[in-house]
């Protein structure tokens, strides 16, 4: 663990460090894999005959893929006692206000069901488990409001609504060696369980389950986010080790380098567009699905196919290239040094890193000079993630070149 100590802050350390003059994409080049509890989540539990119909007509993505018994890329095909034959990937999603804007992000996840699983004399699969279960990872600054806003959605839909904050916490494993991993089956610390020179598959199954079934999942944004999954809270999930927990900023340090927003703090509640805040890329609006709340707009601006702001990874460095001192805060404007004009607005802020709303077309243009309103002496330098889709950004490029 020490070859981590001088950029990183682990549970053991008392101080958050922050690597210096580090480009985004060394700044965890030696961390190797980490894991952390995110106590910025949440869990709820939707149940009931109608959940899946209920949540079908809220949110932006097809819950109905929950519902299917399908095997794929994500699925064991060998069952254990601790691990279901059949595993639905989770999905993420928003929930929108009627006119569109965003409101709440949600991680949706099929459980465990003891039917679904061999009993614990591997002869059999267990009892039934009764009514179909989702649960949802959300944000914990606004738990109670979530719920309540959903239990207004109910209306006469069989679906319970609960709060398991304090039996069920979010965690996140990321890192540079699960970056490029497409699937739970390539981790490295999985595929050294069994015995001998071979993988064994079963035991590769069960390592990524805690006895009751619960395991980690491909993260649903992007691979390069890594595994998330729901855990009691008394446990400790698997394939986490001691010298690898670490705090939950450097978990967001690791997504906003992506460009990756989370949560209303960093997504404006009730004024972000969600295809702004790229969600269309993050796999968490369906274009085939159907109707939901908001779904109007989102539609008919994706269809135009003109998005001009877009979220975007952001560096502050100071006259000399080096990380800025002076602290970024969110809602700070960021404007071109030469015109004086405003290029958009930082959404939020850690350390030297941030992500910021931005017009693509002074954003992307390698002869802008950007700063933060006020601290001028504070540089902005843009990164276009690697993940984007080429016609986001191929336009501008070209407008670049031309100038």
């Amino acid at each position: 663990m020490n070859r981590f100590l001088p950029y990183l802050h682990f549970l053991k350390s008392n101080s958050y460090k922050y690597i210096k003059t580090r480009p985004f994409s060394t700044r965890f080049e030696n961390a190797g894999t980490m894991a952390c509890q995110l106590k910025s989540r949440s869990v709820i539990r939707f149940k009931g005959p109608d959940t899946v119909k209920f949540l079908q007509g809220l949110i932006t993505n097809d819950v109905r893929k929950l519902s299917e018994h399908l095997v794929d890329g994500n699925s064991f095909p060998v069952g254990t006692p601790n691990m279901p034959v059949i595993v639905a990937p989770p999905i993420y999603a928003a929930l929108l206000t009627p006119q569109g804007r965003f409101l709440y992000d949600l991680f949706l996840y099929r459980p465990p069901r003891t039917d679904e699983k061999l009993d614990r004399t591997g002869s059999g699969p267990g009892p039934d488990a009764g009514d179909f279960e989702l649960f949802a990872d959300v944000d914990s600054s606004v738990l109670d409001e979530i719920v309540e806003t959903l239990k207004k959605y109910r209306l006469r839909s069989q679906v319970e609504i609960d709060i398991l904050a304090n039996d069920f916490s979010c965690w996140q494993r990321f890192g540079k060696d699960l970056e490029a991993k497409s699937s739970p089956t390539e981790e490295p610390e999985a595929e050294s369980v069994g015995w001998g020179g071979t993988v064994d598959t079963t035991g590769m199954t069960a390592s990524h389950g805690n006895k009751c079934g619960w395991e980690w999942n491909k993260d649903p944004r992007l691979d390069c986010l890594g595994f998330r999954g729901i855990f009691p809270s008394d446990t400790t999930p698997p394939l986490v080790e001691a010298d690898k927990e670490t705090d939950e900023e450097n978990y967001d340090l690791w997504r906003m380098e992506k460009g990756v927003a989370e949560g209303p703090e960093e997504i404006p509640k009730g004024e972000a567009m969600p295809l702004e805040y790229n969600l269309a890329g993050l796999n968490a609006i369906s274009f085939e699905k159907g109707c939901y709340v908001g779904q109007e707009l989102i539609a008919r601006t994706h269809h135009r196919g003109v998005i001009r702001k877009r979220l975007l990874p952001l560096r502050f460095l100071n006259d000399s290239g080096k990380e800025a001192e002076v602290k970024v805060t969110s809602q700070s404007n960021v404007i071109d040094a030469a015109s004086q004009k405003k290029v958009g607005t930082v959404t939020a802020a850690l350390g030297s890193c941030g992500l910021g709303l931005l017009r693509l077309e002074e954003s992307l243009n390698q002869t802008s000079s950007l700063s933060i309103e006020g601290h001028e002496d504070v540089k902005v330098e843009v990164h276009r993630p690697e993940w984007w889709p080429t016609e986001w950004y191929s336009g501008y490029q070209q407008q670049s070149a031309a100038a």
